[in-house]
């Protein structure tokens, strides 16, 4: 059954069931942001089910739907069915990638005036491929990733499958963004630090990480063990 649960003051976390990717099993996680107004920003929307539309329907009025990288989208259209009033936003590549779902809004380098001055964004830059949109919930000093760094515990994965983890760099206590994906970053590790340093003068005291397990302790060290394959920012 899905639990909405409250990491700090006015945001919280969903871990849903798992979704295949290339043959693994991964874990998926929604973060839920009540803003000022009292209304609901909702990255990565997973899975929906009656139990965890009634947690939500306490929280308050679903407005805002994000999905922060090309990849984080099977689940958009039916949140906007369910809540018809949400904008959907979409991260760079998603509109030409789903030209059927209804993208009213792209995520651009700053943050939409719906959030500006309570959640800060950039995208993160440097790769050939793909490019994520990185949020910080102000109040709670958050970081939000989602494919950016993967953290899944050692055990989570088995047989062939904890081998694969173990090579790409997605295992926990040193997860990190997988080996495919960095290796995409061959020509662009200079934006991709410039987009780093902004990320450690957030001060993160917490990192809430899509795919594994989240860091609630000594978030800068981490992110800067994270991404030392970038090199010396």
């Amino acid at each position: 059954m899905d639990i909405v649960k409250e990491i700090s003051e006015d945001i919280w976390i969903v871990d849903g069931d798992a979704v295949p990717w290339f043959g693994m099993p991964y874990t998926t996680r929604t973060t839920i942001v009540r803003l000022e107004n009292g209304d609901l920003w909702v990255h990565s929307p997973g899975k929906l089910s009656s139990e965890l539309c009634s947690e939500i329907g306490i929280l308050g009025p679903v407005k805002h739907l994000v999905s922060p990288n090309k990849i984080h989208h099977l689940f958009m259209e039916e949140w906007k069915a369910h809540y018809p009033e949400a904008i959907l936003y979409a991260s760079p590549g998603l509109k030409d990638k789903r030209p059927d779902i209804k993208f009213a809004e792209n995520l651009e380098d700053y943050p939409n005036k719906y959030w500006e001055g309570e959640i800060d964004q950039i995208i993160f830059k440097g790769s050939s491929v793909m490019e994520e949109v990185v949020f910080y919930h102000r109040a709670s000093q958050t970081l939000i990733l989602t494919d950016l760094v993967e953290n899944f515990h050692p055990d989570y994965f088995s047989g062939y499958q904890k081998v694969l983890a173990k090579i790409t760099g997605i295992v926990s206590p040193n997860g990190k963004t997988p080996l495919d994906w960095r290796m995409s970053f061959l020509l662009g590790k200079s934006q991709a630090r410039s987009c780093l340093e902004t990320m450690i003068s957030w001060s993160p005291r917490r990192i809430i990480i899509s795919h594994g397990e989240c860091i609630f302790n000594d978030a800068i060290d981490f992110i800067k063990k994270s991404f030392s394959w970038l090199g010396s920012t």
